[in-house]
C-alpha cells in the first residue's frame, strides 16, 4: 500500500510539470472528435435490423446510461487529476494491480475496436472499388492498411502523428451535409412504431450503439493538463455528450425516414445508400468517401497510440522486455508496433464488425465498471487533486451505483464467447502482473 502512495505522489509531481492549458471548448471538441468515429456510418443499419422504426430509442436508453457513465467520470475526474484519465481513477481508488486490470481492458478494447472499425475500411473500398470485395481481396486490403500504416508509424512518430491531422473535419463534414440536406426529404410514416421494444431487443441495440458513443475515456486521458479539472471536466463531459447525442438521432431520423425499413437491407453502407435518396451518386460517393476517410483515421490514430501500451508492459516487465525494442535508426517501438498491427489483423479477417463491435464494447464495460465503483471509493474517501473543491451535487452517492445497475444490464446482453475472451485476457493479465511482483522480490 505505502509503495501505491508512493507511486501516485510520484505521478503526480510528474504531472505538475506539465501546463495546464486545456480548458471547456478545447476539451469538449476533443471528447466529440474522438467519439464520433466510422461506427456511425454503418451501426444505424444494425440498430434498425434488431428494432426497426423504433431505433432512435435506442440511442435515447444510450445516452441516458452514458449521462450516468460521464457523471462518474466527471466525480473522479474532479477528484483525480493525474494523466490517464480512467485508469488514473481506477489505481488510485485500488491501487495499481487493479489499474493494470483497466489497462488489459483498454487494450482489449482498442484491439476490438480497431479490428471491426478496419472491416468498415474494407466494406467501404469494396463499394467503390467491386474488385476488392471477394474474401480473397479483402483479406488483402487489410493486410495492406496494416502494413502501411506499420510503415508508417515504425519510421516515426512525426510521421504517424501528421497522417492524423486533418480526419476530424473529413469526417465530421459529410456527416454534417448529410443532416443538413437529409432532414428536409424525411417522410414521417417511416419513423412510425407501434409500441416500446422488448428489453432484450433494446438490449441487443443498446451493447452495440455503446461503440459509437465510446471515446469520452481517451480524451479524459491528458486530466494533467486541464485547467481547473473540476469545472472543465464535467462540463466539457456533458456538453460533447448533448452534442454527440443529438447529432447520432438526428442521423439515425435521415437514415430511416428516407429509406424507412430498407435501411436493415444495407448493412454495409447505410448513409451512403440514404445519401443516394436525396442527393443523387455524388451524395453517395460523399458519404463512402466519408466512411472511408473516418475509418482510415480511426485505424491510423489508433496504431500511432495503442501500440506503445506493448512497449509499456515490456518496459515495466508485464511482457518480455523484447516488446519494447525500440527501433536503432527510428527510435520507435517497432516490435510493440508489428504486435499490434499482427493481432488486430488476425481479429480483422475473424469477424464481422457487429461481432468485434460488441467485443471490444464488453471490454470497455467491465473498464466503465471499475471507474464507477472507483467513483464511489473516491467520494468516499473524499479524495481531492491538489486540495480543490471537487465535483459535487445532491445525491451524487446514488449516481455510481445506478450506473453500475446500468451497465450490468447491458452486459446481461453480451455473449458468452465475449465475456470468454475477455476473462481470457485478464487470467493472462493477472499471471503476468504477479509473475512480475515475485520477479521482482527475488
Amino acid at each position: 500500500m505505502a509503495e501505491e502512495k508512493m507511486s501516485i505522489q510520484q505521478a503526480a509531481r510528474v504531472d505538475h510539470q506539465l501546463v495546464r492549458g486545456i480548458g471547456i471548448p478545447a476539451l469538449t471538441a476533443n471528447i466529440v472528435s474522438s467519439t464520433i468515429g466510422a461506427g456511425i456510418f454503418v451501426i444505424p443499419a444494425a440498430v434498425a435490423r434488431g428494432l426497426g422504426p423504433a431505433a432512435p430509442l435506442a440511442f435515447i436508453v444510450c445516452a441516458v446510461a452514458m449521462v450516468l457513465f460521464v457523471t462518474c467520470f466527471a466525480i473522479a475526474g474532479s477528484r483525480v487529476s493525474l494523466t490517464g484519465g480512467l485508469y488514473a481513477y481506477v489505481e488510485v481508488a485500488f491501487g495499481r494491480y487493479v489499474g493494470f486490470l483497466a489497462g488489459m481492458l483498454y487494450f482489449l478494447t482498442a484491439l476490438g475496436a480497431v479490428a471491426g472499425v478496419v472491416n468498415v475500411l474494407a466494406n467501404s473500398i469494396a463499394l467503390v472499388v467491386p474488385f476488392l470485395g471477394g474474401a480473397v481481396m479483402r483479406i488483402v486490403v487489410m493486410l495492406a492498411v496494416y502494413g502501411v500504416l506499420v510503415f508508417i508509424n515504425i519510421r516515426g512518430v512525426r510521421e504517424g502523428a501528421g497522417a492524423v491531422t486533418v480526419i476530424t473535419i473529413a469526417k465530421l463534414l459529410p456527416l454534417l451535409l448529410f443532416i443538413c440536406f437529409g432532414i428536409f426529404f424525411i417522410h414521417p410514416p417511416n419513423l412510425a412504431f407501434t409500441g416500446w421494444p422488448g428489453s432484450k431487443a433494446l438490449g441487443d441495440a443498446v451493447i452495440l450503439l455503446i461503440f459509437a458513443f465510446v471515446g469520452i475515456e481517451v480524451a479524459l486521458i491528458p486530466s494533467g493538463e486541464v485547467k481547473n479539472p473540476a469545472r472543465t471536466v464535467p462540463r466539457s463531459a456533458y456538453l460533447a455528450l448533448v452534442i454527440t447525442t443529438i447529432i447520432y438521432i438526428l442521423i439515425q431520423l435521415v437514415a430511416q425516414g428516407t429509406l424507412g425499413l430498407d435501411l436493415a437491407n444495407h448493412r454495409d453502407a447505410p448513409l451512403a445508400e440514404a445519401a443516394a435518396k436525396f442527393l443523387g451518386t455524388i451524395g453517395r460517393t460523399i458519404l463512402l468517401a466519408g466512411a472511408t476517410i473516418s475509418a482510415f483515421g480511426f485505424v491510423t490514430s489508433d496504431i500511432l497510440s495503442s501500440p506503445r501500451m506493448i512497449f509499456a508492459f515490456g518496459r515495466d516487465g508485464a511482457l518480455p522486455a523484447w516488446f519494447a525494442h525500440v527501433h536503432p535508426r527510428y527510435r520507435s517501438p517497432d516490435v510493440a508496433i508489428i504486435t499490434y498491427a499482427v493481432l488486430a489483423f488476425a481479429l480483422s479477417i475473424t469477424g464481422t464488425f457487429e461481432k468485434l463491435a460488441v467485443l471490444s464494447n464488453v471490454a470497455v464495460l467491465l473498464m466503465y465498471l471499475l471507474c464507477c465503483a472507483a467513483c464511489w471509493f473516491l467520494v468516499q474517501r473524499d479524495v481531492r487533486a491538489d486540495g480543490a473543491q471537487p465535483f459535487n451535487f445532491s445525491g451524487m452517492k446514488i449516481v455510481p451505483a445506478l450506473a453500475i445497475v446500468a451497465i450490468i444490464w447491458i452486459l446481461a446482453h453480451a455473449t458468452a464467447w465475449e465475456f470468454a475472451v475477455n476473462g481470457i485476457v485478464l487470467v493472462i493479465a493477472s499471471a503476468l502482473y504477479f509473475l512480475r511482483r515475485l520477479t521482482a522480490k527475488s
